[in-house]
């Protein structure tokens, strides 16, 4: 996978709280910082989104989204 954005973190899902149309996503870094992103719920369904799944932080600009290898 290739992006534009420079500001890419590999994590793990620590949290998913699903809601009725978005779902929070608390990824947890190395070191123990968290990223805490508001994504659809089909795109969370769509990714395969669970705890301990290893993902990608991705920050462009003001948004910040999941990404999975």
């Amino acid at each position: 996978m290739k992006i534009s954005a420079r500001n890419v973190f590999k994590g793990k899902v620590k949290k998913v709280a699903h809601g009725m149309v978005n779902t929070e996503v608390i990824v947890e870094l190395p070191g123990g910082m968290e990223m805490v992103s508001v994504i659809t719920k089909a795109s969370a369904e769509n990714l395969g989104l669970t705890e301990g799944k290893e993902v990608l932080v991705v920050i462009k600009a003001t948004n910040v989204m999941i990404a999975v290898e």
